[in-house]
């Protein structure tokens, strides 16, 4: 006769038992997480410096003198991306280069109760620009950097030079991913996500996340040992990222309509190889729309053209410079 189940076993299988445990679990990710985002801006202080806007500091960093361009990074970024790929080095040389941190990256906090739009965060970025009297620069946007820049020059044309769009996304498409972000970035569930599940997982997956972002050609060195990954693994990062991307596919359809209003110098930039965005689509799409961007085509490239090629892009943004 098969032995009964003693009433501690049932107990210990109750749904209320595996909640419970769920809860734990959840909780313990939680708190590492904590501990590991203080340790990381330990380890990583800021390496710029802040201007204030409407009372909120915005994190930059800075290098030469001249005529100014303006970098803006793409998701789940921050300033050292740019600084790590050498662009800043190269177009320093002749220019003033500020490297923004995007609201929620980096070292600029991404208060609630704002809808950070790429409009909204280029009206930021224009009035950080005017507190550093900074006049009409070049402005760089790489990825998701390139709507904000697009809206920095369609909103505020008397504010900007010209424009170089790097592995940009242009152009409304269906993409499950930035369903699932916007899951991710929703309040409430989005926190709990951000602050237990999200850090563990990217953790895991960001190695081959890295060769994805770079293929067909491999991660550089200095990427791989020189970018400070545990920042941009914070919670507080993460939901930036997932509400940014959630909200990618309706910010291209919402700009895309006033391409047309361009008419200032422009560079596309875009690597042929791109795994992340379909170029074919978008920055190939866009260069056809606008006859008079000087488009820069990069085979055996992937999304990080600024790392891969860093001085072919330089190259493509200082024609944008020199025709400003």
């Amino acid at each position: 006769m098969a032995n009964a189940s003693k009433p501690n076993d049932i107990a210990r299988n109750t749904p209320a038992t595996w909640l419970g445990a769920g809860i734990a679990a959840l909780a313990g990710a939680a708190i590492f997480n904590r501990w590991s985002a203080a340790r990381a801006e330990r380890d990583h202080p800021p390496i710029g410096a802040f201007v204030e806007v409407d009372g909120m500091p915005v994190h930059y960093y800075q290098r030469g003198a001249g005529p100014a361009i303006v970098l803006i990074h793409g998701s789940a970024s921050l300033v050292e991306d740019f600084v790590v790929s050498g662009l800043i080095d190269l177009l320093a040389k002749q220019h003033r280069v500020i490297a923004f941190d995007r609201p929620g990256y980096g070292y600029t906090p991404r208060p609630r109760g704002i809808d950070w739009t790429p409009e909204r965060q280029a009206e930021l970025l224009v009035a950080a620009c005017a507190k550093l009297g900074i006049d009409r620069p070049i402005v760089v946007g790489h990825s998701w950097g390139t709507l904000p820049a697009l809206a920095w020059a369609l909103d505020h044309r008397d504010a900007i030079g010209g424009l170089a769009l790097l592995s940009g996304y242009f152009f409304a498409t269906p993409r499950p991913d930035a369903v699932m972000a916007a899951v991710a970035g929703s309040p409430g569930l989005g926190d709990v996500i951000a602050n237990t599940v999200a850090p563990l997982q990217t953790r895991l997956t960001g190695p081959l996340g890295n060769k994805l972002v770079f293929s067909p050609a491999d991660p550089t060195e200095a990427f791989l040992k020189d970018i400070p990954f545990t920042l941009m693994l914070r919670p507080s990062q993460l939901r930036a990222t997932a509400i940014d991307s959630g909200q990618m596919p309706a910010s291209a359809a919402r700009l895309s309509p006033r391409y047309a209003e361009l008419d200032l110098p422009i560079a596309i930039v875009w690597g042929v190889g791109d795994k992340l965005v379909v170029q074919a689509d978008q920055s190939a799409k866009l260069a056809e729309q606008l006859p008079g961007a000087v488009a820069t085509r990069m085979d055996w490239v992937g999304h990080m053209v600024h790392h891969t090629d860093p001085a072919r892009v330089a190259a493509a943004i200082l024609a944008v410079a020199d025709r400003a």
